[in-house]
C-alpha cells in the first residue's frame, strides 16, 4: 500500500529543501504520495499545496503581528487536512514559528502520527530552553549542523545530523553562462552585481530601499554595472516594480537553477542574511550580507540573540570572514563601502570566499548526500501497519 508523507514548509528555502527530500523519498518508495503545503519548487515536482505559502512567510516579532489571524486560520486548515488524510508521517521543514504552532495543536488533539522536523531550531542562537520544548513536540529531529544534536538529545529527542543541502544543491552546475545571459537579456561583458533582497515580502520592503541606494553609489564607480536580481515567483512582480525606477540595466531571474547561474555570472553579490551566504560561497561568489527588521524587532533581537554573528559562515568560523551588516548596521553607506572595496580589490574578496570554503567539510554526512540521509530518517519513522 502506498505511503503518504504530509510535508509542511512555509518559506522558499524550506521549499527547496523539501523538494530534494521528496525526490530521495521516491527513490526509496516509488509509489510515495505527498500532501501538505509547499512552494514553487515542490509544485514543479507535482506537489499540490494546500495554499500559497507566501501568505505566511514572514520574519520578525512585530512583523508577524498583522499576519497572526491569517497564520492561525491556515494552521487550523492544515490540522484539519492532516486529520482527514491520516498520513503515515508528518514532516515539517524549517519555518519554526508556524511549525511550533502546528505541532502544539496536533499535540493537544492527541494526533499520534509520527512527527519529524527538518532543520533544527536555532536554540544555540536564541534561548537554549527552547530545546526542551521542542523535544515535547516531536518524535524525531534532523539537523543541518553537526554540533546541534546534543542540544536536543539531552532532553530525549533523537536528533540526526543529516548535513546541509548546499552541498548537493550547488553540485555539478556547469550550464553555459553565455547562453544564460542571452536568455535573460544580459550583456556578455560588464560588471555584474547580484542583488538578493530576500524571498519574503517584509524582507524586500525593508532591504530593497537600502540596496537601491548602495547600487546607485556603486554605479558611479562602475559605469558598466549590470544588476542581476534572483527572485521567486510569489514576489517577483513586487521586486520588478521596486526596481523599475532604477536607472541601471537589470534583469530579474526566477528558479533555483537560474539563481545559481546568476551567482556564477556575477562578480559580487549583496544579499539578505540566510542560507544564501553558503550558496554564494559554494559557487565562489564574493559577497556581503545585510538584514534589518522594524525598530522594535531590531531592539528585541539585539537583546535576545546570543550569537555574536548573523552570517552562517562567520558562525562556523567564530570570526568575521564574510562582511555582515545587520540590525542597526544595515546602512547603505556601510554596505557601499564594503562592496566597493571588494569590487575594486577582487583578489582580497575572493580570498575571503576561499577561506569560507574551508568550513564546508563539516556540512556533509558520511557516505551519502544530505537529502538521502534525511529520506532514510523519514522512511524509518513512517507508520508500519
Amino acid at each position: 500500500m502506498a505511503k503518504t508523507a504530509y510535508i509542511v514548509t512555509g518559506e522558499p528555502s524550506g521549499d527547496i529543501l523539501a523538494s530534494r527530500l521528496m525526490q530521495s523519498l521516491v527513490k526509496l518508495h516509488p509509489d510515495m504520495q505527498f500532501a501538505g503545503m509547499g512552494g514553487e519548487t515542490m509544485t514543479a515536482l507535482g506537489f499540490k499545496s494546500l495554499f500559497n505559502i507566501s501568505e505566511i512567510s514572514v520574519m520578525g516579532f512585530w512583523e508577524v503581528v498583522p499576519k497572526l489571524p491569517l497564520i492561525m486560520k491556515r494552521m487550523r486548515q492544515v490540522v484539519a487536512d492532516i486529520e482527514r488524510l491520516q498520513p503515515d508521517v508528518i514532516v515539517t521543514v524549517d519555518s519554526w514559528g508556524f511549525v511550533s504552532l502546528l505541532l502544539n495543536s496536533l499535540k493537544k488533539r492527541s494526533i499520534a502520527i509520527p512527527k519529524v522536523h527538518y532543520v533544527a531550531p536555532q536554540v544555540w542562537a536564541w534561548k537554549k530552553g527552547r530545546a526542551k520544548k521542542t523535544a515535547r513536540l516531536l518524535d524525531r529531529l534532523m539537523a543541518l549542523w553537526p554540533y546541534e544534536p546534543p542540544y536536543f538529545e539531552k532532553y530525549g529527542l533523537k536528533c540526526d545530523f543529516v548535513g546541509h543541502p548546499v552541498i548537493e544543491n550547488t553540485a555539478d552546475l556547469n550550464d553555459d553562462l553565455a547562453e544564460f545571459k542571452r536568455q535573460h537579456g544580459i550583456p556578455q561583458q560588464g560588471t555584474f552585481l547580484c542583488v538578493l533582497p530576500g524571498s519574503r515580502r517584509n524582507e524586500i520592503r525593508k532591504l530593497i530601499p537600502v540596496f537601491k541606494k548602495v547600487v546607485a553609489r556603486l554605479s558611479q564607480d562602475f559605469p558598466d554595472l549590470f544588476l542581476i536580481i534572483p527572485s521567486v515567483a510569489a514576489i517577483a512582480g513586487e521586486v520588478r516594480e521596486a526596481f523599475a525606477d532604477v536607472q541601471l540595466p537589470h534583469s530579474v531571474v526566477l528558479g533555483q537553477r537560474e539563481r545559481y547561474n546568476a551567482f556564477r555570472a556575477c562578480h559580487f553579490a549583496i544579499a539578505a542574511s540566510g542560507t544564501v551566504t553558503l550558496e554564494l560561497a559554494a559557487l565562489r561568489t564574493p559577497h556581503v550580507i545585510a538584514y534589518t527588521f522594524s525598530p522594535i524587532t531590531n531592539w528585541l533581537a539585539d537583546k535576545l540573540v546570543k550569537s555574536k554573528y548573523a552570517n552562517l559562515i562567520n558562525i562556523m568560523a567564530d570570526k568575521f570572514v564574510i562582511p555582515e551588516f545587520v540590525l542597526g548596521n544595515c546602512r547603505d553607506d556601510l554596505i557601499y563601502q564594503a562592496a566597493a572595496d571588494s569590487m575594486k580589490h577582487p583578489d582580497k574578496a575572493q580570498a575571503r570566499v576561499e577561506e569560507a570554503l574551508k568550513y564546508f567539510s563539516n556540512l556533509k554526512p558520511e557516505g551519502m548526500m544530505p537529502s538521502e540521509k534525511a529520506a532514510a530518517v523519514v522512511s524509518e519513522m513512517m507508520r508500519h501497519e
